[in-house]
């Protein structure tokens, strides 16, 4: 039996490896600060809560260009469909989404952070952090300058050292059909209907492996729901070109942040990025761009400090999360509004076609 690994000193201990938590650790390993990342998954695969499509702008702008090919599928449409069915055929010169093999993303990232020197623990969760001087003594791991939490929507780090905490959330579940193909596997199907995802959407991807389903719904706590996701697949699926009499091979669920930023997002020597931090869309659930660029800054922040070239790098995380100050009205109005008669009304109009387009190829920026 190996003995247990002997505790170290640190300048970063990154909780989560996942996309903000391998750019933060990435970022800080490549400054050469003395990096460990906990995972407290053993295999980095496993029980995903991502559907792992990445935009564009993530496979252009960030590492996560470097991913093999066998990994990815480039889609460049989407359709959207109104609840009725109806449907529209939606694009942008030189835009694509790009769908994965989401567990052999996560291997990859894992193998990344090795190939930096990052000590990376898989099989090690998170349990407390206590100050120590200058920065924090982590139970089992030893002491580090900075701590940053990527672990989830339901961050142990923002709790145990008093940040805050995401509060509202989408609640999804996907499946995965491994070897199947879609009839119009060169588009992104996406479903609107207030019945069977109240608050967000529907959908249907091809995958490097298959295809991907999934369905999401707003999360209220007091009256919890569970996705019919069967239900909505019987609806939507002849639609969506799914073959008959598929059966799911992995199943994802978890929670989605859908409020923006938490507040306190850094404290003393103390950050948050990714899903901890709620760096996710409110109204697309898209998180992956946005948290791979968080923790990249983050990271660098910290590097910059330690090597005694920049300034304290918690207000620098603070002013790197995007706002979604448009995004955050949009969900306030998508929550109170939503109906499903405009939609199945207006599906061909060019108003509603113009909003669609801004929602899934306008350029993200900071503020949007």
């Amino acid at each position: 039996m190996p003995l247990p690994p002997v505790s170290s000193d640190y300048d970063l201990v990154v909780v989560g490896a996942s996309f903000a938590g391998a750019a933060c650790a990435l970022a800080a390993a490549q400054s050469g600060l003395r990096v460990a990342v906990l995972e407290r998954k053993r295999n980095p695969g496993e029980k995903l809560h991502t559907t792992g499509i990445i935009v564009k702008e993530a496979a252009e702008q960030t590492l996560l260009g470097q991913l093999p090919d066998p990994l990815t599928r480039r889609v460049e449409q989407v359709r959207l469909y109104a609840p009725s069915l109806k449907q529209i055929a939606l694009a942008a010169p030189g835009y694509y989404f790009l769908t994965t093999d989401t567990p052999q993303v996560m291997r990859w990232l894992a193998d990344l952070l090795r190939r930096h020197d990052v000590d990376l623990r898989l099989g090690t969760a998170f349990t407390d952090a206590r100050r120590a001087g200058a920065g924090w003594r982590i139970d089992g791991i030893g002491r580090s300058r900075y701590l940053v939490g990527a672990d989830g929507a339901r961050s142990r780090v923002a709790a145990r050292t008093g940040l805050g905490q995401v509060r509202q959330f989408l609640y999804g579940v996907e499946y995965e059909f491994p070897g199947a193909c879609l009839r119009h596997p060169d588009a992104l199907h996406c479903f609107i209907s207030k019945r069977y995802a109240p608050g967000y959407i529907g959908w249907i991807a091809q995958s490097p492996t298959g295809i991907q389903a999934g369905l999401a719904l707003r999360h209220d706590p007091a009256r919890a729901r569970v996705p019919d996701i069967d239900g909505f697949l019987l609806r939507v699926g002849a639609a969506g070109g799914l073959p008959r009499h598929l059966r799911p091979g992995t199943t994802r669920a978890g929670l989605i942040p859908c409020s923006g930023p938490v507040w306190p997002l850094a404290g003393d020597g103390v950050m948050l990025t990714g899903d901890a931090a709620g760096i996710v869309s409110p109204v697309t659930a898209g998180g992956i761009h946005s948290a791979w660029e968080h923790g990249w800054a983050t990271g660098r922040a910290i590097a910059a400090h330690v090597r005694g070239d920049g300034p304290r790098p918690e207000p620098l995380a603070i002013a790197a999360a995007p706002r979604f100050r448009t995004k955050r009205a949009l969900r306030w109005a998508y929550d109170r509004l939503q109906f499903d008669w405009p939609f199945d009304l207006f599906m061909h109009s060019p108003p509603l076609r113009w909003a669609a387009e801004q929602v899934y190829f306008h350029k993200r920026g900071s503020d949007a």
